[in-house]
């Protein structure tokens, strides 16, 4: 009967009605955005090996920014080219940590983190900073660690800093597991862009390979 139809028709648009309602909760306006400051900001890598020796690394490029929701809430957004990541000052590193077992650069070119809303106090005060992390091409949440700020306006006035380690086979980094521990740990040191300027470009990169190990190591076998 016609009237079926028209009640189906309004039940299904009041049903969209309601799950772009809930979506648009989900995503809360931004009233502006910061950069980070190319001088300031590092974000780096470190592993060890079944030997016990550290191994870190570098992301040259990246992008990135911090939201200033309208609600006053801060949402932190990075983007890593893993094609410039650099292992120390080793060339076989550097080409063991783009290729196919480890960060697999060529099939999978960013690692993405896009943090949930946070007070905005948070850098200053210290404590967890959870968020959706894509890397390899798997995405999970997880928990990353702001400790208190050295100043009264860090990102600003003094580097913020965060850190936090994932297990490398929950995102199918299961290369060299003979040679290489599981925990991958993160580190950030941001400072950002002035209020009122634009996003900083991606910090460019040396197009030179690194020139050699300044120092003997152990090196992955295969």
């Amino acid at each position: 009967m016609r009237w079926r139809g028209r009640l189906l028709r309004a039940l299904t648009g009041f049903a969209l009605a309601l799950c772009a309602g809930a979506g648009l909760a989900q995503s809360p306006a931004v009233a502006h955005s910061q950069g980070f400051d190319p001088l300031h900001t590092r974000f780096g890598f470190e592993l060890r090996t079944r030997w016990g020796q550290k191994v870190g690394g570098e992301f040259p490029r990246y992008e990135g920014e911090v939201a200033i929701l309208a609600d006053g809430r801060h949402q932190v957004r990075i983007r890593l080219a893993t094609a410039s990541v650099v292992v120390g000052d080793s060339e076989r590193y550097t080409r063991l940590a783009r290729g196919e077992r480890f960060f697999d650069a060529a099939r999978y070119p960013t690692i993405e983190f896009v943090s949930e809303p946070h007070p905005a106090d948070l850098v200053r005060t210290g404590g967890p900073l959870r968020g959706r992390l894509t890397l390899h091409g798997v995405s999970r949440w997880e928990t990353f660690v702001l400790p208190p700020g050295a100043c009264a306006r860090p990102g600003e006035d003094c580097d913020a800093y965060a850190h936090g380690s994932v297990s490398r086979y929950d995102y199918r980094l299961d290369g060299w597991q003979l040679a290489l521990g599981d925990r991958v740990r993160f580190t950030m040191q941001v400072r950002l862009k002035p209020a009122g300027l634009r996003m900083a470009d991606p910090k460019p990169s040396d197009s030179k390979t690194p020139a050699g190990d300044g120092a003997e190591r152990k090196e992955p076998s295969r």
